[in-house]
């Protein structure tokens, strides 16, 4: 969950305020749930995620306004609407409530995503005063961990499970709910409070019946599309070209609590970046870039003429490079092969003025959806994901990979079940290779499964304001 802010200034920003349909399908199996996930673009992604590069035990995001991928839900009697970030690299789902300092101003910046208040439900149960999030940068949120009805999508095509654990921040520096749905190891209750781990929501969701298996399938669709979706306990093959491939999750001093996985190869077009890798990098759909070990980075760059800011830790590329067919990023994973265009890399930046960006030589500049990880951890954020279908068995820690298909209208969902072969049509790699680096020493003192932020991601894309009228002069950069 280490998301960032997108697509450089408010006026850029999509989003269709419906949201989530999050529906129990009626033309596949009973235990399935499907939710669609909704995109908005952000303003600042580089910023956004580093912020999210957490410390101590932390496992939820804060950002403001930041979120890319979100779903549609209801909590308490009656119903409360919420907007949640969906967040692969998170454990916790918690909310906003009405009368926080920050949802109280007056800029509303809580109204997009909605609040909760734990009084005016009926159902609601107090359970205790330790939920406590706090972040590199000095933000977080605290306040009680509470018990409520929860319910996923509108009318008859609506789950609701009768009492979910979830968070309020009483005191928050987010604009907008999280929906966690990581390893219960990585609940802020476990790694902070030092207490035993509580069913998060697919836990729940097993728990109660409502799916098989601890699993659940991604699709993000491609850049231009505002919606994509998950399924709970289920797989669509109509997503993805080719076979599943199954990959185990990499643990960290001896413990399953994030979505690592070993790249094994990196290319760039033809060319051949990195080869016999064993690197562990995190699948996070709350990141919103991509972060790949520095040198490897730099060679991204030079070879498609990106223009890096330190002091932003992010790079920028002439707009053209979306169009070019050779400037494709290969990772291959022992086996699994994803290879994510240039199009969906290089990212829109509008201005409050409605213009674009431009280098001095007059070509118009997008941000490019590579950075560098510094001493930071490897990840995989949404401008790989959109590229790949990926199915997380958290039952049987394990990753199974595909090429995602873009806009697909068709649909063949096909339930996952218990066991070791769980997952319809998947195949599990023979020898596939364990990582040797890129993975975190977790201290005998907390659960923390990241580390803090690396050097060189420091301030993202710039605030929004500063960005309006600047004329950055070490980048040949006109923003008008």
């Amino acid at each position: 969950m280490k998301s960032t802010t997108w697509a450089l200034l408010a006026s850029s920003l999509i989003a269709s305020t419906n949201g989530l349909n999050l529906q129990k399908r009626s033309d596949g199996p009973a235990r399935v749930i499907s939710m669609s996930t909704e995109r908005r673009k952000i303003d600042n992604p580089a910023q956004r995620d580093r912020l999210r590069r957490r410390t101590g035990a932390v496992s939820a995001s804060l950002d403001n306004e930041e979120t890319l991928y979100f779903v549609n839900a209801t909590i308490g009697t009656p119903a409360q609407s919420l907007r949640l970030h969906l967040d692969t690299g998170s454990s916790d789902l918690w909310v906003n409530t009405p009368s926080s300092t920050l949802c109280k101003g007056t800029s509303q910046s809580c109204a997009f995503a909605g609040t909760y208040t734990a009084n005016s439900s009926s159902t609601y149960e107090y359970v205790g005063s330790w939920f406590n999030i706090s972040y590199v940068d000095g933000s977080g949120a605290s306040g009680d961990y509470v018990t409520d009805t929860f319910t996923i999508g509108t009318g008859n095509s609506s789950t609701t499970l009768d009492s979910l654990q979830f968070g309020i921040g009483y005191t928050s520096s987010s604009s907008q709910g999280i929906l966690g749905i990581g390893y219960t190891v990585n609940e802020v209750q476990v790694g902070r409070a030092g207490k035993s781990a509580y069913n998060n929501l697919p836990a729940q969701m097993v728990a109660d019946g409502v799916i098989q298996s601890n699993a659940y399938s991604l699709w993000l669709n491609d850049l231009d599309a505002s919606t994509g979706s998950i399924l709970f306990g289920g797989v669509d093959s109509d997503r993805y070209t080719g076979t599943l491939e199954t990959l185990p999750v990499q643990k960290q001093a001896g413990v399953y609590s994030e979505f690592l996985i070993t790249l094994t190869e990196i290319k760039l077009g033809d060319t051949t970046l990195a080869s016999d890798m064993a690197l562990a990098v995190l699948l996070d759909s709350g990141s919103s870039l991509t972060y790949l070990p520095d040198d490897i980075v730099q060679t991204i760059y030079d070879t498609v003429g990106a223009t890096y800011d330190s002091s932003e830790g992010v790079a920028y590329v002439p707009c053209s490079l979306a169009e070019t067919t050779n400037s494709s990023i290969i990772y291959t994973f022992s086996t699994p092969v994803i290879n994510v265009t240039a199009s969906e890399l290089v990212l829109d930046l509008v201005t409050s003025s409605g213009k674009r960006p431009t280098f001095r030589n007059g070509q118009t500049a997008c941000l490019f959806g590579i950075a560098p990880a510094g001493s930071g951890t490897n990840v995989l954020g949404d401008t790989f994901l959109r590229s790949a279908y990926v199915v997380y068995d958290l039952a049987n820690n394990e990753i199974s990979l595909a090429q995602t298909k873009f806009n697909v209208s068709t649909s063949n969902v096909q339930e996952i079940s218990t066991g070791t072969t769980s997952v319809p049509g998947a195949a599990t790699i023979a020898n596939a290779v364990a990582a040797t680096s890129g993975l975190t020493v977790i201290s005998s003192s907390s659960n923390d499964a990241e580390s803090a932020a690396p050097p060189l991601l420091v301030g993202g894309i710039a605030a929004a304001a500063a960005l309006v009228s600047s004329t950055v002069i070490g980048l040949g950069l006109i923003l008008v």
